[in-house]
């Protein structure tokens, strides 16, 4: 049998944040298995923790959604750490990933991790196309700041400004429009879309990947990490901003982001909420 935790993460209450289910001992479980596993329990992401392949690290992590691996994610990492600390592996840790080994550190319950992945802008997609995939008018979306954008940092999220939080919680995304948007961007992997509204420094947000079963994410830490590149890159100095996200969900999240040049760091807390084991 293998230990399981659920976390819920970018949030210092149980019920709240994001669902994280963490995978103990996974070298145990058979490859196949483990895409079978986080479709099972069905989270926007599950993280399976691996012996590192480098002796000098903490652990290598593995992060599935409900339909594929990915090789980074925000709201994984902060848990997976969260979880390592609580079970005696100490407060400063380097996980392995996808994307290479990354930094991590965790006191009272809050992880923060730094990334230096090279941001990069994929694509322009269409306001028009944009529009329909998050269900609103092109008149809500601003482009003065930026046109949305397909950027990424590891994980590509089509990226737009909208005019108003009234904009932003009215949003009604068509999923068709994500099927176009796929086809149109085959390395947007499933056209998710994170759309946000900016108040000086704090920041409002929801991502929807439908494409990848998960109709509306409650916090997305790997977003917001892009966003904060992004927002960098624009106005040509570091950022620090707390974005809030999943209110619309009943999952209030709060995710804090800063940059130092290309090192982009999240932070924000996770709450173990269950255990068990796989019986299978």
């Amino acid at each position: 049998m293998t230990d399981f935790f659920v976390y819920d993460v970018f949030s210092k209450v149980p019920f709240g944040g994001n669902q994280l289910a963490v995978v103990l001992g996974a070298d145990r479980l058979p490859e196949a298995d483990l895409q079978r596993i986080a479709t099972e329990f069905n989270f926007s992401e599950t993280s399976f923790i691996f012996p590192p392949e480098d002796s000098a690290h903490t652990a290598r992590v593995r992060i599935f959604t409900p339909t594929m691996e990915i090789p980074f994610a925000g709201h994984p990492v902060v848990g997976s750490a969260v979880a390592l600390t609580e079970l005696g592996h100490g407060s400063v840790m380097t996980l392995e990933l996808g994307v290479g080994p990354m930094l991590c550190k965790v006191s009272a319950g809050t992880a923060q991790f730094t990334t230096s992945e090279p941001f990069n802008i994929l694509a322009t997609p269409e306001i028009a196309l944009v529009a329909s995939a998050l269900g609103t008018d092109v008149k809500h979306i601003i482009i003065h700041n930026h046109p949305p954008v397909l950027a990424t940092l590891g994980l590509a999220f089509t990226i737009t400004e909208l005019d108003s939080v009234k904009a932003l919680s009215n949003l009604s995304p068509d999923i068709r429009a994500f099927r176009t948007g796929r086809d149109k961007h085959p390395t947007s992997l499933d056209f998710a879309q994170f759309a946000y509204v900016r108040d000086q420094g704090s920041i409002r947000a929801r991502m929807f990947a439908p494409l990848d079963n998960i109709p509306e994410d409650p916090a997305t830490g790997s977003a917001c990490a892009t966003l904060g590149a992004l927002i960098a890159q624009l106005e040509n100095c570091d950022q620090k901003f707390r974005i809030s996200q999943g209110e619309e969900m009943g999952r209030p999240s709060i995710i804090d982001v800063s940059t130092s040049g290309a090192a982009i760091t999240v932070s924000g807390a996770a709450k173990r909420v269950m255990q068990g084991k796989l019986v299978y």
